[in-house]
């Protein structure tokens, strides 16, 4: 049973149409904010807003290509129509290209890809952000990176670097949005449709069964909820006194 935590609050979630932005999106729906969705995936944006209206939240979707400045713009001149302030932004947009393709094999293609979402997809929504999170006096940006690329190997180069680069965006944005408690999360190994994708890639590069590895990958991994509570968490007001990076499995 949820507590209504985030009761009165506005909270924009990009990637929430699955993994732990599905999960974050309904949770603090039933946490009782009111859920914006950025996403690219309409069928399953949608069907994120069944699922948050079933538990009794509110929701509103938009689909969004994180990697196009026009397509934030346009959704952000949306969202002031009806939004005079954002107290929650929560940036999981994100993509895997290139795994286990090494250095010398990753394309140019995979690698903007990967950069254009991860990185520069959470600095195109932060920079139209930043205002509204203003305005809300005091605010709270939680960035999705990942273990991997910060302390970790990644099998991608791409990745790593597009997740590197979103953990060094923190203590800037903290300094220039005014009010604003930033985060970076650092989720280890979570079944989400990205990594259970990255692990039958995985497989198939080492000869093995990508079906056999990715129903092993389910029973081992954590549960996306599992980092959505721990975001509700952050974006509460019981989570004003962490600061910093925040690791989870």
């Amino acid at each position: 049973m949820t507590s209504a935590r985030l009761k009165g609050k506005t909270a924009l979630i990009t990637g929430g149409a699955t993994g732990i932005g599905r999960a974050t999106a309904e949770l603090f729906g039933a946490e009782g904010a009111q859920v914006e969705i950025l996403d690219y995936n309409a069928p399953e944006g949608y069907a994120a807003l069944e699922a948050i209206a079933k538990g009794g939240g509110q929701a509103a979707f938009h689909q969004t290509d994180v990697r196009s400045a026009q397509s934030v713009e346009t959704v952000f001149q949306q969202l002031r129509q009806h939004r005079d302030r954002l107290d929650i932004l929560v940036c999981s947009a994100g993509v895997l290209k290139g795994a286990y393709k090494g250095v010398a094999g990753l394309s140019e293609e995979d690698w903007d890809a990967t950069i254009d979402t991860n990185l520069k997809g959470t600095y195109l929504v932060v920079r139209q952000a930043a205002p509204l999170l203003e305005r809300a006096g005091q605010s709270v940006v939680l960035l999705l990176a990942s273990g991997a690329g910060v302390r970790g190997a990644s099998s991608s180069l791409a990745y790593a670097a597009s997740k590197a680069g979103v953990h060094g965006m923190q203590y800037n944005i903290e300094a220039h949005v005014r009010g604003a408690r930033v985060h970076v999360i650092c989720p280890g190994g979570i079944a989400t449709p990205l990594k259970l994708e990255n692990v039958a890639q995985g497989a198939e590069a080492s000869g093995q069964d990508p079906a056999k590895a990715v129903e092993g990958a389910k029973k081992q991994l954590g549960d996306p909820m599992g980092v959505a509570r721990v975001l509700a968490f952050l974006a509460s007001e019981e989570g004003s006194y962490v600061r910093g990076t925040i690791f989870t499995r």
